[in-house]
């Protein structure tokens, strides 16, 4: 699963992960289940339907299928494969049991989409399980716990029954190592703060935490003493206008203070990053950089994305 504050590139970072686990001939579903649509626009497909799309083609191939939940739809197949009611499920629409259910009831809509990705996971061909990986672009950091224990909520409140079963079986998916909770975070005090709130939220449930993904990381423009005078204010103006002059751009007082100035604010986002950065390290996750790319992230980006996740794979799980 992959998790992070709004903003923070989490679709991103689960379309290029699923990616990852496909190469080399594997298959990997992605899953969305917030309704954006977002994994449609990364891969540049129509908007997904309530069903199993191949995606994307990985590097020496494997194959990424994406699949968006909605809520209404999982209740109809739950209802169908665990009380066998067919099309007569679908008549529940008729008195607003499936209006309560997916969106006033507290706890069901999560219940329905944890279970539809549960059941995703077991599936088999044969002795085969359909899916090596699955992939989920999962609530924001501030919704990643109340998501992921409200099947030990429902356990706690159905005592016997498939409903019991059910919640105890994803339950015990979540908490197994075949589960991982990645944390995507950008190097910024509320995102990283919530990293570690939600890192902190996920340990005291028992499921198990994997990599914090810094990402957008930009390398600093000048060199460490540069950095020192620029914070300092006391860059040589002279050693800028030479600079200009050589790259054959002319110079005047105002281009130079307003030069001076951007330095000096590239200086103070550069020392901000390098606090949030001990603050990330301190969290005692594995953590991996991923770049910002100054084209945004399309198809393209999405696989280079992808094979710098595949060159950490030897040092962080997963």
């Amino acid at each position: 699963m992959v998790t992070g504050k709004g903003g923070t590139g989490k679709t991103s970072v689960a379309a290029a992960l699923s990616l990852h686990l496909a190469a080399g001939g594997q298959n990997v579903l992605l899953i969305e289940v917030e309704g954006r649509q977002g994994i449609a626009q990364l891969f540049d497909v129509p908007q997904l339907p309530y069903e199993e799309r191949k995606v994307a083609v990985a590097r020496d191939g494997g194959d990424v299928f994406a699949l968006a939940i909605d809520p209404e739809d999982a209740l109809y197949e739950y209802l169908d494969m665990y009380y066998h009611l067919g099309r007569a499920g679908k008549a529940l629409r008729k008195v607003g049991v499936v209006e309560f259910a997916t969106t006033v009831a507290p706890g069901v809509r999560d219940v329905l989409l944890t279970g539809k990705a549960y059941e995703a996971c077991r599936r088999r061909d044969g002795k085969k399980y359909t899916y090596d990986a699955v992939v989920i672009d999962a609530p924001p950091t501030g919704r990643i716990g109340r998501f992921l224990n409200v099947n030990a909520e429902v356990a706690g409140l159905a005592k016997v029954g498939p409903i019991r079963r059910q919640a105890d079986s994803i339950m015990g998916l979540l908490r197994s190592p075949r589960t991982a909770v990645h944390v995507v975070t950008l190097l910024e005090e509320m995102p990283v703060q919530e990293t570690a709130d939600a890192v902190a939220e996920l340990r005291g449930l028992d499921i198990p935490v994997g990599t914090v993904v810094v990402n957008q990381t930009r390398h600093p423009a000048l060199n460490a003493a540069q950095l020192r005078g620029a914070l300092q204010r006391d860059l040589d103006a002279g050693e800028v206008s030479d600079g200009l002059k050589a790259a054959g751009l002319a110079t005047h007082e105002g281009l130079l203070d307003a030069l001076l100035h951007e330095a000096a604010g590239h200086a103070e986002r550069v020392q901000l990053e390098a606090n949030q950065r001990r603050l990330v390290d301190a969290i005692g996750q594995p953590v991996v950089s991923l770049p910002w790319l100054a084209d945004g992230v399309d198809l393209a980006g999405l696989y280079e994305l992808s094979d710098l996740l595949g060159e950490a794979a030897g040092e962080v799980p997963w």
